[in-house]
């Protein structure tokens, strides 16, 4: 029995350097850390606003439309692309868009149990100030 206490006491597994790694734990610094130099008041934090693109699909609630939006995503047992619909309520305060109309969903804070988005215009390329090519008028041509 001594001899096993003896044996036991000799085979202290805190001094052998093959628990934990190669070295012992207590020979580890804690690892260095700089100093924050950035002021937390300077910089915004940066959020990415949710916006989708879609259909008005019914608009017979006051100052609200049913928005759907139709994205591709892949299938997934065969990994074809497939158009997936989605319907949102969105939030229209001057009851604007009529069932048809593509309309712009910006995330806001939840207005109801359903709606957290605002249904907003769609700006088209001309509405942005942008000629079109087919607008354009063709330029005379110098003949020599």
């Amino acid at each position: 029995m001594a001899s096993l206490a003896s044996s036991l006491q000799s085979l202290k597994l805190s001094s052998s350097p093959f628990t934990h790694g190669s070295t012992p734990l207590s020979s580890l610094s804690k690892p260095i850390s700089f100093p924050n130099t950035r002021k937390p008041g300077l910089v915004p934090a940066i959020r990415a606003m949710k916006t989708m693109q879609g259909r008005v699909v019914c608009a017979t609630n006051d100052k609200t439309v049913a928005v759907e939006v139709t994205r591709l995503a892949p299938h997934p047992k065969y990994k074809r692309r497939v158009r997936m619909k989605k319907k949102y309520q969105a939030h229209d305060p001057e009851n604007a868009f009529k069932v048809g109309d593509v309309v712009r969903l910006e995330k806001s804070r939840p207005i109801s149990k359903t709606k957290s988005f605002v249904a907003l215009p769609v700006l088209k390329r001309n509405d942005l100030g942008i000629p079109m090519e087919s607008q354009q008028q063709p330029s005379p041509v110098a003949q020599g």
